[in-house]
């Protein structure tokens, strides 16, 4: 008799997918609080909590508010969080990914704007940045969170488990 099981691991980043899950959740972890740090973030005393008139650049490239940086840590923590099951850190990729995938959007037409639509600070590194996490999210989500089947087999192929009977 055989038998079918996901691999949808609960063991903690056990599988391709839930390692990367939690590779890009660490990620997201530090640059959030690197947003935080002077040294890594330029004009920290400039930092905003929404918009995008923040003066602060994380690296001297990528525009950063205090709500930049919370929404890293949270997305940090999700990927961390997720990473216990194959399924819930292919989720997370992949809806990370189109999250990104509309900021990315989100940032052409409104990055260099003021007004009100514009509450996040972009520039254009950080639009590439994002065009960039979509598609490598995505593809980490979909690539390495194809399911995969195990089959397990107590005896030959197409046994019942039971000694085959012979007619004689």
């Amino acid at each position: 008799m055989s038998t079918t099981a996901r691999t949808d691991d609960r063991r903690y980043a056990a599988t391709p997918v839930q390692k990367a899950s939690l590779v890009v959740g660490v990620v997201f972890l530090l640059v959030g609080v690197a947003g935080f740090v002077p040294g890594l973030t330029t004009d920290v005393d400039s930092l905003q909590f929404a918009g995008h008139m923040s003066g602060a650049m994380l690296l001297g490239v990528f525009q950063v508010s205090v709500l930049h940086n919370l929404v890293h840590l949270l997305f940090g923590v999700a990927g961390v969080a997720l990473a216990r099951s194959a399924s819930s850190s292919r989720s997370y990729l992949i809806v990370g990914g189109v999250v990104y995938l509309v900021l990315w959007i989100y940032g052409l037409f409104f990055g260099d704007h003021a007004g009100s639509s514009n509450f996040v600070p972009l520039n254009q590194a950080d639009n590439w940045l994002h065009l960039g996490l979509a598609v490598g999210m995505v593809a980490l989500g979909l690539l390495l969170g194809r399911r995969r089947t195990v089959t397990r087999s107590t005896g030959p192929v197409g046994s019942t488990g039971s000694a085959p009977r012979t007619r004689g």
